[in-house]
């Protein structure tokens, strides 16, 4: 009998000490798995009807609030501007999760931030700890990029040289978050599946995680390399005046001008009309060590530090990939081949050559505020890069302004104020061609830098990224100069 006892003790005693041990993994070990699981419902619906801070633009401009809704969840979230800034607010979805800044910026929305000091009236009176968000965008800059930009698809950005703040982002197409923010889980269903489905990609935030050829708005990268390499200055003549470039290796293959025109000379010159043939000739005398370096001193194969989620990197190949491969040298100067970038990424190239040759980290955060008005969260300005040296950056920028006073960009110009730009026309092999605009202003000192993509533009020329880009981006810079 005792021996059955013991045996009965020896049993329990396993069992109880198994279920401590579980009970300590599910609630200690596997806690943070189990409380962030999708499955978990009960988090979500935690989440959910959590009060949420609202997020608003440097001018006031509400973007994202939460209102009393009749039903379980409590609160709606709502976003008043809808699609205008679909993509940097992202959504806060019970089914999918949350995006953008909503996304970034949730635990600062939900109170759980630092600071703001202690407030004897949390004890007798509990209330709801909540956070606004300030971003740095503009709420009159951004209307003005997306009434540039139209139903076009394309991209704009523009920030600050100084410190990295974003201004405007927008792009086409875009979406209503609230169709995913919505309490009838049926509809938000039905509003993703047709988002997805849709070959436009509206769902995409274009501006920083699609990239795109560049085209010659690369040529930027490519002349401050030069320079800074001292494989050019800007007196010697590059190559003589050529319709096209032959190609090395490349059994007769040739790199022509737009239209057939013929260019060369020195390389202000070449940067202000452009010219294929001189900068092809540009990307043969740099080498594949020195091209590929120079893009990569600019942020070309890193994700930028932007302060919204899954950025995507800009591409240049590695200088490996030339040593077989020289034609692709010339074509790679000019911004095609394999070199693809995000429309933040050369607004970030032109930034760099504004600010003395110093890329700033870009952001959107501007500040966050408790439930009583005190400061708990601020952005502190930072570098990110150093392109080039400040020298070869002043040098790149002058030849950008003689690009808008008198060359392929004059459709930037500001009456009063210095422009530095440069256009892009990139070529899809589809028959059309992407246009870019890339600038900023004052060049003595700039206060805004601006990149514009309008894609798959037909019946181009190497002037077009001037004549479809360049406008938007002269407006955008002149609002925000006061211009």
């Amino acid at each position: 009998m005792n021996r059955q006892i013991r045996h009965l003790g020896i049993v329990l005693f396993v069992l109880f000490t198994a279920l401590f041990v579980q009970l300590n993994w599910l609630q200690v070990i596997d806690a943070h798995d189990l409380n962030n699981n999708p499955a978990n419902s009960r988090a979500a619906v935690r989440d959910f009807i959590q009060p949420r801070g609202v997020i608003q633009t440097s001018d006031g401009a509400v973007l994202a609030q939460s209102v009393a809704s009749n039903d379980a969840f409590k609160l709606q979230r709502q976003y008043p501007l809808g699609e205008l800034f679909a993509h940097v607010t992202g959504f806060f979805s019970f089914t999918y999760g949350s995006e953008g800044a909503e996304r970034e910026f949730n635990d600062e929305l939900t109170g759980h931030v630092s600071g703001g000091g202690f407030n004897a009236r949390d004890l007798l009176l509990p209330r709801d700890k909540t956070a606004n968000v300030t971003l740095t965008l503009s709420n009159k800059l951004q209307q003005i990029a997306s009434d540039g930009l139209g139903q076009r698809k394309g991209a704009v950005v523009a920030l600050d040289p100084r410190n990295g703040a974003v201004l405007a982002m927008v792009d086409y197409p875009t979406y209503d978050p609230a169709a995913l923010a919505s309490h009838n889980q049926d509809a938000v269903r039905q509003s993703w599946t047709e988002l997805n489905a849709d070959t436009d990609k509206p769902l995409l935030p274009q501006t920083y995680r699609e990239r795109f050829f560049p085209g010659s708005s690369f040529k930027v990268v490519t002349a401050a390399t030069a320079l800074a390499t001292g494989t050019a200055t800007i007196t010697q003549p590059i190559y003589p005046n050529l319709t096209e470039l032959p190609l090395p290796n490349a059994g007769g293959q040739t790199l022509a001008n737009f239209g057939g025109e013929r260019c060369g000379g020195p390389l202000p010159e070449a940067l202000r009309v452009s010219c294929n043939t001189a900068f092809g000739q540009l990307g043969l005398d740099l080498g594949g060590a020195k091209l590929t370096a120079g893009a990569e001193a600019f942020g070309f194969n890193k994700v930028p530090p932007l302060d919204l989620p899954f950025g995507a990197s800009s591409a240049f190949p590695p200088a490996s990939a030339f040593d077989r491969d020289k034609p692709a040298l010339a074509k790679s100067a000019i911004g095609q081949q394999d070199v693809s970038a995000t429309p933040l990424e050369m607004a970030l190239v032109a930034a760099g050559i504004g600010n003395n040759g110093v890329i700033m980290t870009p952001h959107v955060l501007a500040e966050v505020r408790d439930t009583d008005g005190n400061v708990v969260k601020g952005y502190d300005p930072k570098p990110w890069l150093t392109a080039v040296p400040a020298g070869v950056a002043n040098t790149v920028r002058d030849m950008m302004v003689g690009v808008v006073n008198g060359g392929t960009g004059t459709a930037a110009r500001i009456p009063g104020v210095t422009v530095a730009g440069k256009t892009g026309t990139a070529q899809t092999g589809n028959n059309t061609s992407h246009t870019w605009f890339i600038s900023f202003a004052p060049a003595e000192a700039p206060r805004i830098a601006v990149a514009v993509i309008v894609e798959n533009q037909p019946n181009v020329s190497e002037a077009t990224g001037g004549t479809v880009a360049a406008p938007i981006a002269q407006a955008v810079m002149r609002a925000a100069l006061g211009s």
